[in-house]
């Protein structure tokens, strides 16, 4: 097999032109891509910072960074758990969930875009095949690092 006809080339080739695409696209909103995922990432009630981490594929180091570069520029607040001190929370500031909506729209404009080229049955045939590579990919984790990822299945 030519590795240009494997399913990990064309998911990984897919993957970073779409992330070229919204670095591009958040540039003229003022932002990142990265930044817009943690954006769209954290629901209304706030989320324990431990948690974003797993769900963007970040190190624990990098996601610091970033949610240190967003609470600078306005976009978030930390708030500590009330029972366990260890525990901090991420909210959006009214800025946040502004941006949120501004970088949400992006997605659905161009997700929007794909569905009038794809029919149903194409969507859910990749919807099964990106669950299966996860899945196996989840099988593979936790077999050579007896690590866990459900949390991105």
């Amino acid at each position: 097999m030519k590795i240009q006809e494997s399913v990990d080339y064309h998911i990984r080739s897919s993957l970073f032109a779409m992330r070229r695409m919204y670095n591009l696209l958040a540039a003229e909103h003022g932002t990142t891509q990265g930044v817009a995922y943690v954006l769209i990432s954290v629901p209304r009630e706030g989320v324990a910072a431990t948690r974003i981490a797993p769900m963007m594929g970040m190190g624990a180091t990098s996601l610091s960074r970033l949610l240190k570069t967003m609470e600078d520029d306005g976009l978030i607040y930390r708030v500590k758990d009330q029972t366990d001190k260890r525990v901090v929370f991420i909210h959006l500031t009214e800025k946040g969930v502004a941006m949120r909506k501004k970088v949400r729209q992006v997605v659905i404009d161009f997700n929007n875009k794909l569905m009038q080229k794809l029919d149903a049955d194409e969507v859910k045939s990749f919807t099964r095949v990106c669950q299966l590579v996860k899945k196996e990919a989840c099988s593979e984790i936790s077999r050579l690092a007896n690590g866990d990822c459900n949390e991105m299945i």
